[in-house]
């Protein structure tokens, strides 16, 4: 089996160095970007499992990086954001990483991120594993998404998100489900996530939270599949 490839992107030497130690020794195999334009080729290059991304990279940042890397490429992406910049985190959110670590952090902090992503839902499936509710179409195995007829383009976390609600229409998530489900029992983020990757799943579907055709809001409470996506 292949070690996890893990791409490290932060212009700080000693940042780089201090996570390459210690994703190396619990088994990753890891490479290292100074900048976005070398993330950025090394992504087509070695096909990253997950993208460990700084913020504030010089010339090209990591929004811009984070927004090109997202069209070609499935990984997952944990963004490294300072303390007190909350915008950071929304905006990187919004944008298609789907965790975010702060600085200062802890080098195990970020080790243990990096296994709860690789612990989500994608396990490999058969192409009968498929979920058909109305018009939406959720293929399990392929990890692909039609509505109405036309492919849906997900990022990895947006794909098992969908996925959970789908997996019982009609039933009302609430968000601490939704991330136990998604991002593991011991995710200690903000719940505000789920809202932000709901709106990108709903923006792609062409689905309206006023008047929702298939994810609805449980005020309150959580999120729900409509029962039967038009």
């Amino acid at each position: 089996m292949n070690p996890t490839r893990v791409l490290v992107v932060d212009d700080e030497p000693k940042i780089r160095e201090m996570l390459r130690r210690y994703l190396s020794a619990d088994g990753f195999e890891v490479t290292e970007a100074v900048d976005g334009d070398a993330a950025l080729s090394l992504v087509d290059r070695i096909h990253p499992d997950v993208v460990i991304l700084d913020v504030r990279l010089p010339s090209r940042d990591g929004f811009e990086v984070l927004a090109e890397l997202r069209r070609t490429s499935s990984a997952y992406v944990i963004m490294l954001t300072a303390r007190a910049e909350e915008v950071d985190r929304l905006l990187g959110l919004s944008l298609g990483a789907d965790d975010y670590v702060t600085k200062p952090f802890s080098p195990r902090e970020v080790v243990a991120r990096v296994k709860a992503v690789l612990r989500r839902s994608r396990q490999p499936g058969t192409p009968e594993d498929v979920i058909e509710v109305g018009a939406l179409e959720v293929d399990l195995g392929r990890h692909r998404v039609a509505f109405r007829g036309s492919a849906v383009d997900l990022t990895a976390l947006e794909f098992d998100l969908l996925a959970a609600v789908a997996s019982s229409p009609g039933r009302v998530f609430t968000r601490r489900q939704l991330l136990e489900r998604v991002w593991g029992w011991d995710f200690f983020g903000d719940e505000r996530v789920v809202d932000v990757h709901i709106r990108n799943i709903r923006q792609k579907l062409g689905d309206a939270a006023s008047r929702p055709a298939v994810i609805a809001t449980v005020r309150g409470i959580g999120y729900k599949l409509v029962e039967d996506p038009a």
